[in-house]
């Protein structure tokens, strides 16, 4: 079968999973283009020429037909087989498919787009609106969790449109708002979810999901104290005399915690590590004090003293780049982060910048850090899972080439040149 027409998107985004789900079921062959770079591709005269708005995901079919609006593209997909039945099969069905698919994308997808663009400094963060979605959400959630009560699919016997749209705002929510707590009220959602996800035609489309066990919550830049001036010494006191103070008696009956000792804190992972001779605060030092490049520069010192079996080098990568704007709120969005990241700075040194121009800007630099998994350093920030983590081999011309970009501020990715940047230090 030839395919039925090339698919313009972006793999994380909902409408997408949604389309490339009715295509499996449908039996129909989809190009997706693989290659395909947002705010780079879509800014081309020729992408222009067939999709003016430049907007994804974007279908360009066989027929010369092309069409946007990932619910149009699906619903366009499912009538090239009408004996699927993803629309339903009376006509009370169908509008009952077209409410829930509807329902799912305003009053659950959207709110979590929101959250999550709040969250990661592409919108001003607003408490009482982040309160008010997920509330929102919330009450969607639930009605959707007692419809679902007596049902196995959202209408009929059989998987629609509506079910896989529900799935589809599910996935997001699902890493973001719709925590360990919130899940164990919405036993039918969930059981919903699983089986939409899992069937044997969907299942390598939408991946492993990755719950989230404690919602999400935005957390502010840190503000720095300005030094206090030294108070003057007190004057020597006169030494009292001790009195001793009378043994209390100890009642059977008295509430005796206070007796209990308090367990000792949990020691982070990374202090067990084996001893580096790599010293991550002389390294800051180096890189704050010389030339990045060039003899005597930091990047010498970096190679002269790196212990690459007690740290490692990672890239970085922002997951939702189609969702920055200009560049400087992005620019923001990279120092939200590295604020969140303030519980693991003994362990971790970063240099990451936003590349390329307004609306067509990604995130990306590079991570020095204790140890050989990245989740060990990061997981201290809420929304460490926006990005993405690929370790480097600086043995390796490419990885090596990335690293010293990154760290010198003159990085390029995909024609994109950097623009602005921020340290971890």
């Amino acid at each position: 079968m030839a395919p039925i027409g090339k698919l313009y998107s972006v793999p994380t985004m909902r409408q997408t999973l949604v389309i490339k789900s009715v295509a499996a079921i449908c039996g129909l062959e989809l190009d997706v283009v693989a290659d395909y770079k947002h705010f780079v591709d879509n800014k081309k005269p020729d992408f222009l020429a067939k999709f003016p708005h430049g907007k994804i995901p974007a279908l360009e079919g066989a027929n010369g037909f092309n069409l946007t609006e990932g619910a149009a593209i699906a619903r366009y997909l499912v009538n090239l087989a009408p004996n699927s039945d993803l629309l339903g099969t009376s006509q009370e069905d169908k509008a009952r498919v077209d409410q829930w698919v509807h329902f799912a994308e305003t009053e659950i997808g959207s709110h979590s787009e929101i959250i999550n663009q709040m969250l990661v400094g592409v919108l001003a963060y607003n408490k009482a609106l982040h309160t008010t979605l997920a509330e929102r959400q919330l009450r969607s959630l639930k009605t959707l969790d007692a419809h679902l009560s007596t049902r196995t699919y959202a209408v009929g016997e059989r998987i629609t449109l509506a079910d896989l749209t529900i799935a589809s705002a599910l996935y997001r929510a699902v890493t973001l708002t719709v925590d360990a707590a919130v899940r164990s009220t919405l036993v039918n959602v969930i059981r919903h979810f699983e089986t939409i996800v899992n069937q044997p035609k969907l299942k390598e489309i939408w991946g492993e999901i990755k719950y989230v066990e404690k919602a999400l919550q935005y957390v502010p830049p840190k503000k720095e104290k300005e030094p206090k001036p030294a108070a003057p010494a007190p004057a020597p006191a006169a030494p009292k005399e001790k009195k001793e103070k009378p043994k209390k008696e100890v009642d059977e009956d008295e509430d005796d915690d206070n007796l209990v000792p308090e367990e000792p804190k949990a020691k982070n992972p990374l202090d067990l590590l084996p001893k580096s001779s790599f010293n991550l605060e002389d390294w800051k030092r180096a890189y704050s004090n010389k030339e990045t490049r060039g003899a005597g520069g930091a990047l010498e010192w970096f190679y002269a003293n790196f212990d690459k079996e007690g740290y490692s080098i990672w890239r970085v990568d922002f997951k939702y780049n189609e969702e920055l704007s200009v560049t400087f709120k992005s620019s923001n969005q990279i120092g939200g982060f590295f604020n969140r990241l303030e519980a693991s700075r003994k362990y971790l040194f970063g240099s990451v910048g936003v590349l390329g121009e307004p609306d067509a800007s990604i995130i990306s630099g590079a991570f020095i850090l204790r140890g050989q998994d990245a989740q060990a350093a990061v997981d201290c920030a809420p929304d460490w899972e926006s990005y993405e983590y690929k370790k480097l081999d600086l043995e390796n011309e490419d990885d090596k080439k990335f690293f010293e970009g990154a760290l010198a501020w003159d990085l390029e990715v995909d024609g994109k040149k950097w623009k602005d940047g921020k340290n971890f230090k």
